[in-house]
C-alpha cells in the first residue's frame, strides 16, 4: 500500500498499523526523516530496541519473553521477495527497509504497493504544492503570523530537500515578529547557503584548516545538523557503491567540479573502512539526537573522524 511522506510530516496522529515500512526514492533526507518518524511514533508506546540487518534471507526472530519491541532497520537490505515478506509479516516485530531507487527494486516497490499489510513510501525532493503545506503546518504549529509577501517569498525560495527546508524554517521563525521581514529572512537563507554543506570538499585539508572552517561557518545546532545530513549523503555514495564505475554514475550532476575529489576519496576505501564509515554514521546520529547541547562538539568530531577513517 503506498503512503505519501507528507502524511507522516503533516498529521501528528497518524496511526502506523503495519509492520513493514518500505522507504524508496531519492531524496535521502526526507527518507531519513520519515524513518526517524516511524522510529519515534513507536517508541512514544513502546520501549523499543533498534537493530540494523544486512538481509532477511532465513530470517529467524529468537524472541525473549519480556524482550523489548524490536525495531530492525535494513539499508539496500538483501532478500527482499515475497517468500521472505510473507515470512516477517508474521511477527510481532517491525521492519523499515530504506532503498533508493534503481531499476533492482522495481519488483521488490510493486510488491508493497499491492501488498495491504505493509507501506511503500517514496520520498522525492519537495515541489511547490508539498513546500506550501509544510510552510503552513509550521506556521500554524509556531502560532506565527507573517506577510503574504514574505510567505510566497519562502515558497519559492526554501531548499526542495527537506531537511534544509527545516532548519531554514526552523531559524526563520525563532525572529521576532518585527524582524519577518523579507530582507531579514534573506539573511538567515544566506547564512544557510554559506557553504557550510561544503565542508565534506575540506576533508583532506589538514586538520587546522578544517577546525578553522568549521568555527567559521558552524555557529549553531541546525548548522551541525546540514553538515550531518550533507556528509551523510556523501558517506552513503562511498557505502553503497560496490565500485569506482558504479560509485563516478551515482555522483550527481550538478557535482561536477568536485566529481575528481570524491573520486580520489572513494579510491581511499574498502570493505572495512566502509563498515567503520557505516558505524561512525550511526553512533553520531545517536549522540546528536541525546545531547543537541553539545552538537557543535559532536558535528566536529564527526568531520575529523571522516578524516581519520578516509586517510588511515
Amino acid at each position: 500500500m503506498k503512503l505519501d511522506p507528507l502524511n507522516l510530516l503533516l498529521n501528528r496522529n497518524f496511526r502506523l498499523d503495519k509492520n513493514i515500512y518500505f522507504i524508496g526514492g531519492n531524496e535521502t533526507t526526507l527518507m531519513e526523516k520519515i524513518s526517524s518518524i516511524i522510529i519515534e511514533k513507536y517508541r512514544a508506546n513502546d520501549d523499543v530496541s533498534i537493530n540494523r540487518i544486512d538481509t532477511i534471507d532465513n530470517f529467524h526472530l529468537g524472541a525473549g519473553l519480556f524482550e523489548n519491541k524490536k525495531i530492525f532497520i535494513g539499508k539496500n537490505c538483501k532478500g527482499l521477495n515475497e517468500v521472505n515478506i510473507n515470512n516477517i509479516k508474521s511477527t510481532d516485530s517491525v521492519f523499515i527497509f530504506l532503498h533508493e531507487n534503481s531499476s533492482k527494486i522495481k519488483k521488490i516497490k510493486s510488491i508493497f504497493v499491492k501488498d495491504n499489510d505493509g507501506y511503500l513510501i517514496d520520498c522525492y525532493e519537495l515541489d511547490k504544492s508539498s513546500k506550501i503545506k509544510l510552510l503552513n503546518e509550521f506556521l500554524k504549529l509556531s502560532k506565527t503570523k507573517i506577510s503574504e509577501s514574505l510567505y510566497w517569498f519562502l515558497v519559492e525560495k526554501l531548499d526542495n530537500k527537506y531537511i534544509f527546508l527545516e532548519n531554514s524554517l526552523n531559524k526563520i521563525l525563532k525572529l521576532e515578529k518585527k524582524d519577518l521581514t523579507i530582507d531579514n529572512v534573506k539573511k538567515v537563507l544566506t547564512l544557510n547557503d554559506g557553504g557550510k554543506e561544503k565542508i565534506f570538499f575540506d576533508l583532506l585539508k589538514d586538520n587546522k584548516k578544517i577546525v578553522e572552517v568549521y568555527r567559521e561557518k558552524i555557529l549553531h545546532p541546525s548548522d551541525v545538523n546540514d553538515v550531518y545530513y550533507s556528509c551523510k549523503f556523501f558517506c552513503n555514495l562511498i557505502i553503497e557503491s560496490s565500485d569506482e564505475s558504479e560509485y563516478g554514475k551515482k555522483i550527481p550532476i550538478y557535482l561536477f567540479k568536485e566529481k575528481s575529489f570524491l573520486i580520489e576519496v572513494y579510491r581511499k576505501y574498502n570493505k572495512k573502512k566502509k563498515k567503520m564509515l557505516l558505524k561512525l554514521l550511526s553512533s553520531t546520529e545517536n549522540l546528536l539526537r541525546k545531547n543537541a547541547d553539545l552538537s557543535l562538539i559532536y558535528g566536529l568530531r564527526f568531520l575529523l573522524s571522516i578524516k581519520k577513517i578516509t586517510i588511515s
